[in-house]
């Protein structure tokens, strides 16, 4: 039986065993928990498929504070687990001062790049699959308002926000995007009642499709949006059976993929810059039994012609995080 070993909470529970097995993987998920229907799940996922395939065994383990990044990164090191994966752009300075002490060991980053030479930075075209729900959103709505809830307010987030709104304009010129991001700090990662007033304050705004890249937070947006009878996107992970007719799609981000093929690599993990997008199954739009009924075939036409468009490069979707600015705002 697969064996995934959970190193919870404190600092003794980050203290491995002389039995730990060496170069098996490690994942440290981001503050907010591996269950959170959204980015640490889809990691989660990942890993799980990994040693359901394999037969192997991996470390994890799911961080309390900001303060165990450091101490959860150099545990799993002298552990030898090996290679040792990470989710958030949040672990960055930190991997960037702990890869250099462990030259054998490989690190896997994702949302980040780390230029160390035993790291992988994984980063995803988050703009490209959330044009695409911008295109369905503005397509679905009614009322000519979309919203879009945002996480913390830094620049990652910022880019799906971009790359939404310039799939609503596509889809409708004269569609109004409602924007709000929950905080400044982690905590706005895990605020669900924050959502929820979010989604209720753009809702009065006359919002009828509201968009989260809010992690935890969004399972508040969806809930409300679900009570009030407007439609919600998810993120990340498909989270069209939350409430199933009252989510309209999902971007999924392959965060899954990612985590899946860092552990099949092993010891042999190539470094370097891996990006994943629209043309490498990195990013999607969920169409499941959950939401068929909401998805119109002139909606999936549209937004397919879209994807095929982005992907072999004959539309560009602007990226956030090149210039920080959104010509479509």
């Amino acid at each position: 039986m697969t064996l995934m070993k959970n190193l919870l909470g404190a600092a003794a529970t980050l203290a491995l065993s002389a039995a730990g097995a060496l170069a098996d993987p490690a994942l440290i998920y981001d503050l907010g928990g591996k269950f959170d229907k959204s980015f640490n799940e889809s990691a989660h996922n990942g890993a799980s498929r990994w040693a359901e395939e394999t037969g192997g065994s991996y470390n994890e383990v799911e961080l309390q504070s900001e303060a165990q990044r450091e101490q959860a990164l150099r545990r799993f090191a002298e552990n030898g687990n090996n290679p040792i994966v990470m989710v958030g752009f949040a672990f960055g300075d930190i991997l960037g001062e702990v890869a250099p002490d462990y030259p054998d060991t490989k690190f896997a980053i994702i949302d980040m790049v780390v230029e160390e030479p035993n790291v992988r930075s994984v980063v995803f075209n988050e703009h490209e699959g959330s044009y695409l729900v911008g295109m369905m959103a503005a397509m679905a709505s009614k009322s000519g308002t979309v919203g879009f809830i945002g996480g913390m307010d830094i620049p990652l987030i910022r880019k799906f926000a971009c790359g939404y709104v310039q799939g609503v304009k596509a889809a409708n010129p004269d569609a109004t995007v409602i924007q709000n991001m929950t905080g400044t700090t982690p905590a706005a990662w895990n605020d669900p009642v924050k959502g929820s007033e979010l989604t209720k304050a753009q809702i009065s705004q006359g919002a009828d499709v509201i968009y989260h890249a809010a992690g935890g937070t969004g399972t508040g947006v969806l809930q409300t949006a679900a009570d009030e009878d407007v439609l919600g996107i998810g993120v990340d992970s498909n989270q069209n059976y939350l409430h199933p007719g009252h989510v309209l799609t999902s971007m999924v981000k392959r965060v899954d993929n990612a985590v899946y093929d860092a552990m099949m690599a092993g010891e042999d993990l190539e470094t370097g810059v891996n990006v994943m997008g629209l043309s490498n199954d990195g990013v999607a739009y969920a169409l499941d039994e959950h939401n068929e009924n909401l998805v119109t075939a002139e909606m999936k036409e549209a937004v397919d012609a879209a994807a095929e468009q982005i992907a072999n490069g004959e539309l560009e979707v602007h990226d956030y995080m090149s210039d920080n600015t959104c010509p479509a705002s």
